[in-house]
C-alpha cells in the first residue's frame, strides 16, 4: 500500500467520503482529457464570436457541431441518452438542459446558456459560459454577473484534501447573500473519461462536508443560480429542459476542474 492509499484508507476510516481509485486520473489520462478540453473551450470561444440577436438557437447547434467535428471531436451530448442535439442552450427562464430550435429565436436583453460538452479520442470535457444578448435589464445583467462571482468564489474555496462542500458552501452563501437561490437537485459531476462520473457535486451542502479533493480527481463546478425559488419542472414533451417553477430568469456558468497536489487548474470554461 503506497503513501496515498494509506492517506485514503486514514480518511475513510475517521469517516471521511474519499474518491475511488478509478476517480483518479493519471497523468497519461490527464494529458489527453487536456486536450479535449482545449477544444472544448474553442468551441465555446468559437459560438462567442458568432452569438448575436436574430439568430435561432438551432444555428448554434450548428456552429458547434460542425467545429468540434472539424476539430475531430464529437459533441458529447448528440444522442446521449436521446439527447437529440449537440449542445444545451437554455434560455431566460430555463435552468438547463434547453434544446435547440430552428423556431426559437435570440432576442435584444435574453440571458442564455449555451453549455459546450466534447469527445475527443474518448476522452471527455464540459463547461459552459452565459451571454448576454445587446442590452438587458439591470436584473438579469445581475444575476449573471452573481452567478460568475459563485463560481470563481466556489473555484477559490477548492483546495486539495478539502471537501466537495467547503465548494458548495461558498457558492450557496454568496448566492443567498445576493437574495437568490441554488438548485439543489441538479448539480456538478465527475468527468474524464466518461461524460458523467461520480461524484455528484451539490452546491447546498456544508462545508466540511461531501467527498475529499484528493489530486487527480476532475469534475465540474456548474451551479444553477434562480432569482427566485429554486424548484423547477421539466417539460413533458421532450423529457429534458428544466424550467424555473415560478417563470424567474435562471444563470449557470460552469467550469471543468482538475484538483492538483498545489491547487485546483482549470481545464475548460
Amino acid at each position: 500500500m503506497n503513501k496515498l492509499d494509506v492517506k485514503l484508507w486514514t480518511l475513510a476510516a475517521r469517516g471521511h467520503i474519499v474518491p475511488d481509485r478509478s476517480l483518479l486520473k493519471t497523468p497519461a489520462q490527464i494529458k489527453a482529457i487536456k486536450k479535449s478540453a482545449a477544444l472544448n473551450t474553442a468551441v465555446l470561444d468559437h459560438v462567442a464570436a458568432h452569438i448575436q440577436a436574430g439568430m435561432c438557437t438551432e444555428e448554434i447547434d450548428r456552429l458547434v457541431y460542425d467545429f468540434t467535428t472539424e476539430h475531430g471531436g464529437i459533441p458529447a451530448p448528440l444522442h446521449y441518452e436521446g439527447f437529440p442535439k449537440s449542445v444545451c442552450t437554455s434560455l431566460n427562464n430555463v435552468v438547463c438542459h434547453g434544446i435547440p430550435d430552428k423556431y426559437e429565436f435570440l432576442e435584444e436583453g435574453d440571458i442564455v446558456n449555451v453549455d459546450v460538452s466534447t469527445n475527443l479520442g474518448g476522452y471527455f470535457s464540459d463547461a459552459s459560459r452565459m451571454f448576454i444578448i445587446g442590452e438587458t435589464s439591470p436584473e438579469a445583467e445581475r444575476l449573471v454577473r452573481v452567478t460568475k462571482e459563485c463560481v470563481e468564489l466556489g473555484l477559490k474555496a477548492a483546495k486539495p484534501w478539502g471537501h466537495l462542500g467547503d465548494i458548495a458552501h461558498a457558492i450557496n452563501t454568496h448566492a443567498r447573500r445576493h437574495g437568490y437561490s441554488v438548485v439543489e437537485e441538479i448539480g456538478g459531476h465527475g468527468i474524464g473519461l466518461e461524460f458523467h462520473e461520480e461524484p455528484f457535486v451539490s452546491y447546498v451542502t456544508p462545508k466540511g462536508s461531501e467527498m475529499v479533493l484528493v489530486p487527480g480527481m476532475m469534475f465540474t463546478i456548474e451551479p444553477m443560480i434562480n432569482e427566485g425559488s429554486p424548484d423547477f419542472f421539466i417539460d413533458e414533451d421532450n423529457g429534458w429542459t428544466v424550467y424555473t417553477i415560478d417563470d424567474g430568469l435562471s444563470a449557470q456558468v460552469e467550469y471543468m476542474v482538475l484538483v492538483t497536489e498545489t491547487g485546483v487548474e482549470v481545464l475548460s470554461q
